[in-house]
């Protein structure tokens, strides 16, 4: 069965609007197509993680200290997830991307936040795709394509279709931080940069355009390949 890895942003999963009959309607979308795909699923921190974030650096906590607040949201954010697919869902959470690897094959969605401190959970599933042999992976975020600029401060930012691996890399830069939010993370994009993963970039709330995308049909959101 086809593997697809979805990054699916905390700014998705808690938006503080309708946040429950979303993942609803979200687990209902991936139990109809775990029939046709093994799906594995990263969660993201979202506001929960900058909340904690930003409190923990008025706290003076190390980057390595903030990271691990903003880890423990994602894995958080991965329960609300379990308990909205249910039996379906594999209910342990993954600590580390092997972790992962030891539970694919066993019938269930797979669903883990972060792992280490310095790896956002982009990256994570980047680093996932490798290791499982995933065909494409899906970033799940609040924007609906990659802009050259953040298209809700710029309104003249261009938006792209269809971008090559380098110029992802080149749009991203290398900019991390605890805390620090893109359309996709660095670390992960030279990840699929070498291993040649397809990576798609839709808005997540927009399930239809989501369904496509793990169906690998022609999207509305950006295609890197």
């Amino acid at each position: 069965m086809e593997r697809v890895v979805i990054s699916l942003g905390g700014s998705i999963i808690i938006p503080g609007k309708q946040d429950g009959e979303f993942l609803m309607h979200f687990a209902s979308l991936v139990k109809d197509l775990s029939r046709e795909f093994e799906l594995l699923i990263v969660c993201g921190g979202g506001k929960t993680a900058r909340t904690y974030i930003n409190v923990g650096r008025e706290l003076n906590a190390s980057e390595e200290q903030l990271d691990e607040l903003g880890i423990s949201s994602t894995r958080l954010n991965a329960r609300l997830l379990q308990l909205a697919l249910g039996d379906l869902a594999d209910q342990y959470i993954p600590h580390t991307v092997a972790e992962a690897v030891e539970r694919v094959g066993r019938g269930k969605i797979i669903i883990m936040g972060g792992t280490t401190p310095g790896h956002t959970t982009d990256g994570v599933s980047a680093a996932l795709a490798e290791a499982v042999g995933a065909s494409r992976i899906i970033n799940a975020t609040s924007v609906d394509a990659v802009y050259s600029a953040d298209p809700n401060k710029n309104k003249t930012a261009e938006r792209y279709d269809k971008l090559s691996f380098q110029q992802l890399e080149d749009i991203l830069g290398s900019k991390h931080g605890a805390g620090v939010s893109g359309v996709f993370d660095p670390m992960g994009a030279s990840i699929v940069k070498r291993c040649q993963i397809p990576l798609m970039i839709v808005a997540g709330r927009d399930l239809e355009e989501m369904s496509r995308a793990i169906r690998n049909l022609p999207i509305k959101g950006t295609v890197i390949s």
